[in-house]
């Protein structure tokens, strides 16, 4: 008999983040994409370790086992199994890097060391040293200070020993490397080859240069990264506003305790000891051998070279079919409602609604929710000059949203400036919903326009992360949208939605209830299934209920990107249920729900995953979808993901990831079928490669 509920929520993550090495491994991706995906697992790492190792190190210090809300495996047992399988995995990228390196060479890439440096090369590292690198460097001697200076969180440092000539004396010192300098150094090329090298190797280079007023015997240096617990601790002073408060939580974040320490295996003992003892990095912190660079997340910021042919193709993003930016949008959607689906079709559309509302006379209100933006956000920019034409703008802006406080500070700041309205949502609930309404003065009545959409509001990463976005002039939809900012201004009273489906309120009740409904369907013998497409999945309660359902013989289809933690396909338990998980050249984040209702469908699109946070602890908005062709958009949408044999993985307790299988014939890769799809409805259907 199958004993295992639930799969780890830590474990599950970790193998999604395996799941992005596989497509660093994966031969068929193009050598400067492997890079690509490299980095991205290292970035995917460093957060791991900031927020969720974090949190159960927490827990595992406090003395308690955590076994009820981590699904029956002790905190403590996590932290040494989460550390075995992230040295397991360190490990393979390494092999992983070398292996794109040579094969790099081929395509006569070369990335070399400072042992490798010609003489050509020497003369222009050493201006670039000179004039660029060397004005940059933090270099700290460390034996004779009072107290061990704060290493920052995911910075790369060398850890430097020196060696005197006079009596053998051990120096230990420390180089910051500069974030301020990209991290590759491209060198000038010859004979029809490309070299690089990173500034680690560059500072190696120059270490006699220096610390030349020390008689040095010896010099060594080896590469060493701290990550630190990144959570955030608000203070509860009344007289400070939420933005000072966040201000200074983030400020403070940067003294938050070791969670990990990352080292280069060639590094001498003593030299290890040295900085442990001093940073007091003890055995209940996660403590990962590496490779002679760290960082690896910089891969994701590789030079092209001009090797257009190493990378994916760049597909054009499509037009939305009988929706013309040249018009009107507003009058275009007035009419019927619109779907966008990014990065196949343009992003635009949504920053051209805000620039028509900005300036359209007869707009007397805008209001959106903001959670991360862009570096030079367009949004920002319309908003701006919306409240610049008069209109009254409301923006809720997330200031908790993880590793992009900063920047929403700054933006904050900036719209207050411009007089624009701000919410910093609500006590103990983020704003995770992704929703802006305006309104319009026609004929002496309001009229609502807006939209509602499952990914950011952010021009940069809907090019790579896949995400649907309902324009609409659907009036009771958008009357509830305007409820939600009467709420986060007056949140103690909860109101009723007639349409959409809002967290932290309704949103579990209304999914129990849709399944129930599926659960009563197949036991009466009617048509029942689910298809449901999200990031995470990991909520214990609703998995019960996924169960439940499966054993009354509703059929249910799970397209989960990441973290999965039911278990599909047991006997008794969950053999109705299939779930799978694709990660390509896009980044899988739409949520869509379909409900078969017994032959009446539902559909639905959230920015809610199935996550007790998503559930109970944010402001998150589910959308239904009335317009029938949108409906069957969606529904084709999922089918062509489903019918995936690519790049789709299986979910299982064993946390494998083995592949969909093809027979190398009937070959159906999701996010290229996903394009043609598109490129048909507007008469576009060329050979094209993601």
């Amino acid at each position: 008999m199958f004993d295992q509920k639930y799969i780890d929520r830590e474990k599950s993550w970790l193998a999604f983040n395996a799941r992005v090495l596989q497509e660093a491994a994966d031969d068929s991706v193009p050598l400067l994409d492997r890079l690509r995906f490299l980095g991205i697992f290292s970035n995917n790492l460093d957060e791991f370790f900031r927020v969720r190792f974090a949190a159960v190190r927490r827990l595992s210090l406090s003395g308690k086992t955590g076994e009820k809300i981590l699904g029956g495996i002790s905190a403590q047992q996590l932290v040494k199994d989460i550390t075995e399988i992230v040295i397991k995995h360190q490990t393979e990228s390494l092999a992983i890097l070398r292996d794109i390196e040579s094969k790099l060479q081929t395509e006569n890439i070369f990335i070399i060391n400072e042992n490798e440096i010609s003489t050509e090369q020497e003369i222009f590292l050493k201006d670039f040293f000179i004039q660029t690198l060397s004005p940059e460097l933090v270099t700290i001697i460390l034996n004779d200070l009072a107290e061990f200076p704060l290493l920052k969180d995911n910075i790369g440092y060398l850890a430097v020993k020196l060696v005197m000539k006079k009596n053998a004396a051990v120096h230990y010192a420390i180089i910051e490397i500069p974030k301020t300098i990209n991290r590759f150094v491209v060198l000038p090329s010859y004979d029809n080859k490309n070299y690089v090298i990173l500034i680690d190797d560059v500072i190696r280079h120059n270490l006699k240069s220096i610390f030349n007023i020390f008689d040095c015997e010896s010099i060594a240096a080896h590469m060493i990264k701290i990550s630190r617990d990144a959570q955030l601790d608000i203070d509860s002073d009344m007289s400070k506003s939420m933005l000072e408060k966040i201000s200074t939580s983030v400020k403070e974040r940067r003294i938050g305790e070791p969670v990990r320490f990352i080292y280069d295996q060639l590094i001498e003992e003593d030299t290890l000891q040295f900085f442990l003892d001093k940073m007091k990095i003890v055995s209940t912190d996660s403590i990962i051998p590496g490779g002679r660079y760290h960082n690896r997340r910089d891969y994701m910021e590789f030079p092209n070279l001009g090797r257009y042919d190493l990378l994916y193709k760049k597909n054009i993003p499509l037009p939305i079919p009988g929706l013309n930016q040249e018009g009107s949008l507003l009058e275009k959607i007035n009419k019927k409602d619109y779907l966008l689906h990014a990065p196949y079709q343009s992003f635009s559309y949504l920053t051209k609604f805000l620039r028509e509302a900005a300036l359209d006379p007869k707009v007397t209100s805008i209001k959106i929710t903001l959670y991360r933006l862009a570096k030079n956000s367009q949004i920002i920019s319309s908003l701006i000059n919306a409240a610049k034409n008069g209109k009254q703008v409301t923006v809720q802006i997330e200031l908790q949203a993880r590793f992009d406080e900063a920047s929403n500070i700054s933006y904050a700041e900036q719209m207050q400036t411009e007089g624009i309205d701000l919410i910093f949502g609500i006590k103990g609930l983020k704003v995770h919903s992704k929703i802006c309404v305006i309104e319009r003065n026609e004929n002496g009545k309001t009229r609502r326009y807006g939209f509602i959409s499952t990914g950011n509001f952010n021009e940069a990463t809907a090019k790579i992360y896949t995400d649907v976005t309902l324009f609409t002039a659907h009036q009771q939809i958008l009357k509830d949208i305007s409820k939600i900012f009467d709420f986060f201004n007056i949140n103690y009273r909860s109101h009723r939605y007639k349409h959409l489906i809002v967290s932290p309120h309704y949103t579990r009740s209304r999914f129990y209830k849709f399944i129930d409904r599926e659960i009563s369907h197949a036991l009466a013998g009617r048509v029942a299934y689910m298809k449901l497409k999200m990031n995470s999945l990991s909520d214990f309660h609703m998995i019960d209920k996924l169960y439940e359902a499966s054993n009354a013989g509703v059929k249910i289809q799970l397209e989960v990107r990441g973290i999965c933690s039911l278990i599909p396909g047991i006997k008794g338990m969950s053999e109705n249920i299939e779930a799978i998980s694709i990660v390509d050249n896009y980044l899988e984040h739409s949520r869509i729900y379909i409900f078969g209702n017994g032959g009446q469908t539902e559909v639905y699109i959230s920015s809610a995953d199935f996550m007790t946070r998503n559930l109970d602890g944010r402001v998150e908005v589910t959308c239904p979808i009335y317009d029938q062709d949108i409906k069957n958009e969606l529904i084709d949408n999922f089918d062509i993901a489903w019918k995936g044999n690519v790049k789709a993985r299986f979910h299982s307790y064993k946390l494998d990831n083995l592949y969909r299988s093809n027979d190398g014939k009937n070959i159906f890769r999701a996010q290229i079928e996903t394009y043609k799809y598109y490129q048909r409805k507007v008469g576009l259907l060329e050979e094209i490669i993601l």
